[in-house]
């Protein structure tokens, strides 16, 4: 192909096959969303954040970055002596997921002068015993510091 050519507004702009699949679980997820008690999913989830912010002010040499009265399910922290990359390896290598990095607010970061956090957030599908493990999981972490 030696030259291309453009389709009229807002065709042009449509590439590829619509994200079918896509829609169909968007639309599921709404209509399981819309059959839930909404107060009872946030409570849950706040009750998930209680549970993992008195395991962490509990646990040494771990620093909660953000501690709000009123925030969302996500509790980001440091290792005293880890970079957050390496935690969140050595946590991933026990089966346990968080994210790691600046998280799209490297002026923050520059600001607290912190390379990043180690974040864990909590949601509707979580429970109890996936916050217990990310904890259990740290205290490995700790024996690799």
């Amino acid at each position: 192909c030696e030259k291309s050519t453009w389709n009229q507004l807002p065709y042009k702009f449509e590439a590829g096959t619509p994200n079918i699949a896509g829609a169909i679980g968007l639309a599921a997820a709404i209509q399981w969303l819309n059959g839930q008690d909404r107060r009872a999913l946030l409570a849950h989830e706040d009750a998930l954040l209680k549970r993992a912010t008195a395991q962490a002010e509990a646990f040494d040499g771990l620093k909660i970055i953000g501690t709000a009265a009123s925030k969302v399910s996500v509790l980001s922290f440091l290792l005293d002596g880890a970079h957050p990359a390496d935690v969140g390896m050595l946590l991933d290598k026990q089966g346990v997921a968080v994210r790691t990095g600046h998280h799209c607010t490297m002026p923050l970061m520059d600001s607290l002068g912190i390379p990043g956090t180690v974040r864990a957030s909590f949601s509707i599908y979580n429970t109890p015993d996936e916050v217990d493990r990310l904890f259990q999981a740290l205290e490995k972490v700790k024996t690799f510091l």
